[in-house]
């Protein structure tokens, strides 16, 4: 394959879940900045694999609360709902990013979900779950104040990090402090404990209702004193606090090196580079022309081989490559597993810093089961394509998964390999041009 098709390629799998050759060649006929500005501009609800993969529906989010009269049946009954309509939740996500045809979207959203990321753990109510996460879907093209102030006043954000314990008469921080430290400035932009503790006096008195999941602020509960968030003092509520944060000169450039780790390499970009993306961010903090120009600058074509894939990226990619569907229970379940097992399932990030992305996906333990599960997905592939001789058969492989060329090494262990074309599609989803690009 020539450097063009191995650009496009790459783009292909920066913008979704894994490549396939004919989507490759169509990217190439239509030009990649077309592409990029299409699938940046599409409404991800209009597409036609999202019609047909409509979210589930909970019921009411009241319930009694632990402790408030419930017996233990009562409880035992609450919680095996609550697991069962995680299980819905976690399978419509991984479903959907199978069915979409074209996967940007769902790959934007699972972007913000690692860094807005909050967990079904503890957030425990399904419907919330959902609603964070069709919020995020919405605005993952947006303007990120817009985005991070809808995040702010989340309720599924405001009980991850317990904003909704937040009041004049007993303040909590950990929203105040994780909104400047992970969502929007990082752990060097110069932020005191003052300037926390003031933001969480601005957050007080916001509430969840019980019936719908609105966020609304109680005036009995909120703080009304003055309140000085770097150096500006006034009587700041939600808004107030997150503007104020927004507009340190270091937020931009966070945003930038955040999106840019996410979706383009596992290095960080040179100063030249961050400063055109800045600019195509702009005062309008606009997340679409930034998009647009993280995957259209030449930084993005030198970015060969520097970025990991992590497991949904793995998986789902090499689902959709090979047509394995997790349409039966069975599947699902196949599936769900084998990401819980990598460390990366849907709406259950390990923390409010979201998954890690680079080497650490590359362990000897990652390895071996990610060798088990390609040799569990290969069985229900259709690979009558990979015929004729072994040569013939390793380069339809890698045009079935989207890599223009392999290494000397590596296809030396695919020619020895495809004797059976099911072991050697399983050793080349594992191959370090899968899991690298």
């Amino acid at each position: 394959m020539d450097s063009e098709w191995a650009a496009a390629a790459r783009l292909v799998r920066r913008t979704g879940f894994g490549a396939s050759g004919r989507t490759v060649d169509a990217v190439l006929r239509e030009g990649g900045a077309a592409y990029v500005r299409r699938i940046v501009a599409a409404d991800p609800t209009a597409d036609a694999g999202a019609r047909r993969t409509p979210p589930p529906r909970f019921p009411a989010v009241a319930s009694p609360r632990p402790g408030g009269g419930m017996s233990a049946a009562q409880k035992k009954q609450r919680n095996a709902a609550r697991h069962d309509e995680s299980v819905q939740l976690t399978g419509w996500w991984l479903r959907r990013m199978l069915a979409v045809e074209q996967p940007f979207g769902e790959k934007a959203t699972f972007v913000w979900h690692s860094h807005f990321a909050t967990s079904l753990k503890k957030v425990k109510i399904a419907s919330l779950m959902l609603q964070h996460n069709e919020r995020q879907r919405g605005l993952a093209t947006s303007r990120f104040d817009t985005l991070a102030y809808t995040m702010l006043l989340d309720a599924a954000t405001q009980r991850w990090l317990d904003n909704v314990r937040n009041t004049v008469t007993g303040p909590n921080e950990n929203l105040s402090r994780e909104f400047m430290e992970v969502f929007t400035l990082g752990h060097a932009d110069g932020y005191t404990e003052h300037d926390v503790r003031d933001g969480a006096r601005a957050l007080t008195g916001y509430k969840v209702d019980p019936h719908d999941g609105t966020v609304s602020l109680r005036p009995a509960l909120h703080d009304t004193g003055a309140k000085t968030v770097f150096g500006h003092t006034g009587d700041f509520d939600a808004k107030g606090f997150c503007d104020a944060v927004l507009a340190r000169p270091g937020c931009a450039r966070y945003v930038v090196a955040r999106l840019f780790g996410r979706l383009v390499s596992d290095r960080a970009a040179d100063d030249a580079t961050q400063d055109r993306l800045l600019a195509a961010y702009g005062p309008r903090r606009d997340l679409a022309e930034l998009l647009v120009a993280m995957f259209t600058d030449h930084a993005f074509d030198d970015a060969r081989d520097t970025f990991v894939v992590g497991p949904v990226e793995w998986l789902i990619g090499a689902m959709r490559a090979l047509g394995v569907t997790a349409d039966s229970d069975a599947e699902l379940r196949q599936t769900t597993a084998t990401l819980d097992a990598l460390g990366q399932l849907p709406f259950f990030p390990p923390s409010v810093g979201g998954w890690p992305s680079g080497a650490v996906w590359l362990s000897t333990a990652a390895a071996d089961l990610r060798f088990r599960a390609a040799g569990r997905l290969v069985q229900h592939a259709d690979l009558d394509d990979l015929t004729g001789s072994p040569t013939a058969r390793v380069e339809a492989i890698a045009y079935r998964l989207g890599i223009a060329t392999w290494s000397d090494r590596t296809l030396a262990v695919l020619r020895g390999t495809a004797g059976d074309v099911r072991q050697l599609a399983a050793v080349a989803l594992n191959s370090p041009e899968y899991l690298v690009h």
